[in-house]
């Protein structure tokens, strides 16, 4: 690639002041993950549409399937989709799961204006060296930083863990200040993924973990708190996808009651991504078994950009409060 390119340069924010006002709030900004076209478009019209401010989000593996030129592209044309609606909102633009500093700062020098380093998977003093060597490069920009304590299990991408480690309060302290990160990513038992819980017949989803929570809360008062793997996995999509042919028998995830409480508390960034993902699918799926003489791709992808919308409009009222904070 050729000179880097600043995210002020789109149109873009990072999330420093966003933040801010959530924690003030008592709210949480929207982090979407988005793969093509029609879910950006879902996203910024959503997002327009209640007002929020919001954090599109990008993985290592979107990165790739989309191309980092297109992408940067994409998003130059939802800043001024957002515009040309005539909502003047904060964007955001993210790398979700950063698992190197070579690929943070090829990120942050093509136009990112956030970026998460994980070094979660590795022993606590090299998650802070390579956390604060991304910080110090990214800082340099003006771009914001999120680093993670504590393993989500799950699958995401590329991410894959087989078991979840629970953040230990007494370390985001210590965390926080070798490092210099702008929000911490706390794992209190959210999870990756559509199957977040193994349920036998009759349980209900455990709590999260609030008792972590305020516990990090009391050590870092004020300090970002962001949750990954925060999908409800609506129960209406998983069963539409089964219905028309779909296999995701046991799929389930954290309660929207739950979010709320979270996002009223520290958290002030909450990741939505396997909802999208359940929406667009359960739409394709029911459309296409209902219209089987269909290969228009502007009629399913359609639909379920429709449906896309209609979700993050719920996520942003009813669920994180962020609807109206722009």
């Amino acid at each position: 690639m050729g000179d880097a390119i600043s995210y002020k340069d789109l149109g873009l924010v990072n999330s420093r002041e966003i933040f801010r006002k959530a924690v003030d709030g008592g709210y949480a900004i929207p982090a979407y993950n988005f793969n093509n076209l029609e879910q950006l478009q879902a996203i910024i019209t959503a997002c327009a549409e209640t007002s929020s401010p919001v954090i599109i989000q990008v993985s290592k593996g979107a990165r790739n399937y989309a191309n980092e030129t297109m992408l940067r592209y994409m998003v130059i044309g939802a800043v001024q989709m957002a515009k040309e609606m005539g909502a003047d909102i904060p964007i955001v633009l993210h790398l979700d799961h950063g698992d190197s500093f070579e690929l943070c700062k090829n990120c942050i020098d093509s136009g990112f204006s956030s970026i998460m380093i994980d070094g979660s998977h590795l022993p606590y003093d090299e998650n802070v060296a390579l956390t604060r060597q991304v910080v110090e490069y990214a800082h340099a920009h003006d771009v914001t930083v999120e680093g993670e304590l504590g393993v989500l299990a799950g699958i995401e991408d590329d991410v894959v863990a087989e078991k979840s480690t629970y953040t230990q309060p007494e370390e985001v302290e210590d965390f926080v200040q070798k490092t210099g990160v702008d929000s911490l990513a706390i794992s209190i038992g959210t999870s990756h993924g559509a199957f977040k819980f193994k349920l036998k017949e009759g349980e209900s989803v455990p709590p999260l973990r609030f008792d972590i929570l305020e516990e990090c809360e009391k050590r870092i008062p004020g300090f970002p708190i962001v949750l990954h793997g925060a999908s409800s996995v609506v129960p209406e999509y998983v069963a539409l996808i089964n219905q028309y042919g779909g296999k995701m028998d046991g799929a389930v995830g954290v309660p929207e009651d739950q979010l709320r409480q979270a996002a009223a508390s520290a958290v002030c960034k909450i990741n939505i991504d396997s909802d999208g993902r359940l929406a667009v699918t359960a739409k394709v799926r029911e459309y296409l078994a209902n219209d089987p003489g269909e290969f228009d791709p502007r009629k399913y992808l359609g639909a379920a950009r429709n449906e896309l919308i209609s979700l993050i409009k719920h996520k942003n009222e009813a669920v994180l409060g962020s609807a109206g904070k722009a």
